[in-house]
């Protein structure tokens, strides 16, 4: 028997050679047939879909329940600048904690959207701002995470558009 671990990595490996398999950016699955295939219960495939298959990793998940149900992974396409910025913003929100802007930068780094480099001074920024507003300004919590969503939507359209 493998491990969870072992498990969700194999189930997503199947998934993203599925998408890579396909001429279109999507997949379309059925949760039961792919839980048979890998002797697991649905609620696994419903772990890898949350897990695995994110907005900020470049997929949409849509799913229909019952007989006919159905699951369809999206692979997001951001070809153009304005695409990326519409990705960009569709990510971000208006709220973000310093760790989700982590989240978002690394796995936009992953995706060769920006580079390593990139990532880390816009880490840099966020993290000096983060600290001078709330040590220096005594901002909340989601005042932060709002000045935060904005400079890190802010930093990523300089990158784009540059």
């Amino acid at each position: 028997m493998q491990d969870l671990h072992t498990l969700t990595q194999n189930i997503e490996r199947y998934i993203l050679e599925m998408l890579d398999a396909e001429e279109e950016d999507f997949v379309q699955l059925r949760r039961k047939e792919l839980a048979e295939t890998f002797g697991c219960v649905p609620s696994q495939i419903n772990y890898v879909l949350r897990s695995r298959f994110t907005p900020e990793q470049g997929f949409l998940v849509e799913s229909r329940r019952g007989g006919n149900g159905f699951i369809r992974i999206l692979k997001i396409s951001c070809e153009s600048s304005e695409e990326k910025l519409d990705h960009i913003d569709d990510l971000i929100g208006d709220y973000i904690s310093e760790r989700g802007a982590r989240r978002v930068l690394q796995s936009l780094q992953e995706r060769d959207l920006i580079t390593m480099r990139e990532r880390l001074l816009m880490e840099i920024s966020l993290r000096n701002s983060e600290e001078l507003s709330r040590d220096a300004c005594g901002l909340s919590v989601r005042e932060r995470g709002i000045i935060t969503a904005e400079m890190l939507k802010r930093m990523l359209r300089g990158i784009m558009l540059a």
